[in-house]
C-alpha cells in the first residue's frame, strides 16, 4: 500500500511539472505574441484614430494603422516588410508618427525630427515621408521646412501628437497591451477591432491572417524593353559595347601588296597565290679534325 501511495504521488507531480511547464511554454512561445482583442474601447479609439493624421500611399481598402516614431528600428523593419504584403491583400497602410517627449531632461527627438513631425501632421505629404525615412538619421535636416521650436503652431502639432499617442496608450493598456511600438491596430473578418504590440516579428503572422495577406510576395518579372529593367552586361549586346575584330585572312592584293583588314581587293585583280617559303640550306657536318702524333721514340 504504501509502494502505490508513493507511485501515485510522483505520478501526480510529474503531470503537474509538465502542466506547468506546457502552459509556460504555451504563454511564451505562442500567447504573447497574439494580439489582443479591443472590447470596452473601441468607439473611442476609433474615434482617436479618424482625428489622427494619417498618411498613405493610397489603396481606399480596408484601414490598418501604423503608429510609431522615425528612429523606432522595429518600425522600419515591419514597414519594410510587411506594408507590401498587406497592401497586396487590398489593405490601405496608414502611418502615423510622433516625435518623441523628452525623458528624465533628456531629449528623444532631434530639432529636425520635431519639424518634420509637424509638416506631415499638416500635409499629409507621402512623397515627404518616403524622402524622410529613406534618408539616413544623421543625415536628415529637414532642409526647407519651418522649424516647429520656437514656433507656436506648429509646436503645438508636435504636442498634439504626443497627446493622442499617450491617450492610444493608456487606452490600450486597459484591453492588456503593453505598449511597444510599432502599435498596428486593425479590424478582423468580423469587424472587430484588435491591437498589437508588434516590436517581435513573430506576432507579424496574426496579422496576415486576419488580413488574408500573402505570406510573401515574388518579385515581378520585367520585359527587357521596361525602362524599369536592369542594364545589361557592356557585351551582351549593348550598344557601348565595342565589335569583336575581325580576324579572317585577307588575300594579298593584285602586285603583291596586301589588302587592308575589313576591305575587299579592287575589282578585276587577281589574287595571287602566296609563294612557298624556301626550305632552309642543309648545314654540312664539319670535317674530322686530324690527330696529331705524339709517339715518342
Amino acid at each position: 500500500m504504501r509502494r502505490f501511495f508513493v507511485w501515485s504521488a510522483l505520478a501526480a507531480l510529474i503531470g503537474l511539472v509538465l502542466a506547468i511547464g506546457g502552459f509556460w511554454a504555451y504563454q511564451h512561445f505562442y500567447a504573447r505574441f497574439q494580439p489582443v482583442t479591443v472590447q470596452r474601447n473601441q468607439a473611442s479609439i476609433q474615434r482617436l484614430l479618424d482625428e489622427s493624421s494619417w498618411i498613405s500611399a493610397g489603396g481606399g481598402g480596408q484601414p490598418l494603422y501604423i503608429i510609431g516614431y522615425r528612429d523606432s528600428a522595429a518600425m522600419q523593419r515591419y514597414e519594410l516588410e510587411e506594408a507590401p504584403k498587406l497592401r497586396a491583400a487590398g489593405v490601405e497602410v496608414r502611418i502615423i508618427v510622433f516625435a518623441r517627449p523628452d525623458r528624465e531632461g533628456l531629449a528623444q527627438s532631434t530639432a529636425a525630427e520635431r519639424a518634420t513631425v509637424a509638416e506631415l501632421w499638416l500635409t499629409r505629404d507621402w512623397t515627404l515621408y518616403q524622402r524622410w525615412t529613406a534618408t539616413p538619421v544623421r543625415n536628415w535636416t529637414a532642409a526647407g521646412i519651418p522649424a516647429a521650436d520656437g514656433n507656436l503652431a506648429r509646436g503645438a502639432v508636435v504636442e498634439a501628437g504626443r497627446d493622442f499617442v499617450a491617450s492610444l496608450a493608456g487606452k490600450l493598456n486597459e484591453e492588456g497591451l503593453q505598449t511597444r511600438y510599432p502599435l498596428v491596430i486593425w479590424r478582423d473578418r468580423e469587424g472587430f477591432m484588435k491591437a498589437c504590440a508588434c516590436s517581435d516579428s513573430r506576432s507579424w503572422v496574426f496579422i496576415r491572417d486576419d488580413l488574408d495577406a500573402p505570406d510573401r510576395i515574388e518579385t515581378p518579372a520585367v520585359a527587357p524593353g521596361d525602362p524599369a529593367a536592369p542594364a545589361a552586361w557592356a557585351g551582351e549586346g549593348s550598344p557601348e559595347s565595342l565589335p569583336y575584330p575581325d580576324l579572317t585572312p585577307v588575300p594579298p592584293a593584285a602586285g603583291g601588296v596586301p589588302a587592308t583588314p575589313g576591305q575587299s581587293p579592287p575589282a578585276g585583280a587577281r589574287p595571287t597565290a602566296p609563294r612557298p617559303a624556301t626550305p632552309p640550306a642543309p648545314r654540312k657536318a664539319p670535317e674530322p679534325r686530324q690527330q696529331e702524333d705524339t709517339t715518342f721514340f
